[in-house]
């Protein structure tokens, strides 16, 4: 590997000109090395930390690439691994068998409910089948009775309501009364106001 190249991976824009240079017979590989050679200490120190720097730089960006990499091998391990398919697979069949139970618990509910609760036809002698039809009526007559008073009573105004209504009518009536109270009192007034100029005038 040549002393000038800055990584083995790539050239430098320098060493790519040198060597040029030694194709086209301008400069030698001896002038070259020699005069490499006669660089001070103080600058060869400087160029080779200069190489340790950028070949140091370019190992951390490749183990960064390796990295994220590894990073995105994880990330899609867990849809191609066997051992999460696996896992995902026991808990879908687990829902699946869970999902079978409850149609199969309500395919037997839906059976249960269209059997009927009761005989069709009822145990009841031939003399008391009559009653059995009064009752049955009476029955009905109850229920349409029922409704309608729980209908009246739904469309009835509330207790609060009515004693609203009546304190309203109190007042009214108070003011009434007031109003016919002063209106006798000016017809009291207005008598005896009447009464005073008649025993007057026939005192004249």
């Amino acid at each position: 590997m040549h002393r000038w190249d800055l990584s083995p991976f790539s050239v430098t824009p320098a060493a790519s000109l040198l060597a040029r240079c030694v194709s086209k017979d301008i400069l030698s590989q001896g002038e070259i090395d020699s005069a490499s050679s006669r660089l001070s200490p103080v600058f060869s120190n400087q160029l080779h930390e200069a190489e340790q720097r950028i070949r140091t730089q370019r190992q951390l960006d490749q183990l960064q690439l390796e990295m994220d990499l590894l990073k995105m091998e994880k990330k899609t391990a867990d849809v191609t691994n066997s051992f999460y398919l696996s896992r995902r697979f026991q808990m879908l069949q687990m829902f699946c068998s869970h999902l079978q139970g409850l149609l199969k618990e309500q395919n037997s509910l839906r059976q249960r409910l269209m059997k009927p609760l009761g005989r069709t036809n009822l145990p009841v002698q031939a003399h008391l089948q009559r009653f059995v039809v009064d009752v049955v009526k009476m029955l009905l007559d109850f229920i349409q009775t029922l409704e309608e008073k729980l209908t009246s009573v739904r469309c009835s105004p509330s207790a609060i309501d009515r004693l609203a209504q009546l304190n309203t009518s109190l007042a009214q009536l108070l003011a009434h009364v007031a109003d016919v109270e002063s209106l006798s009192n000016q017809v009291l007034q207005r008598k005896e106001a009447h009464s005073s100029k008649q025993s007057d005038s026939s005192a004249g």
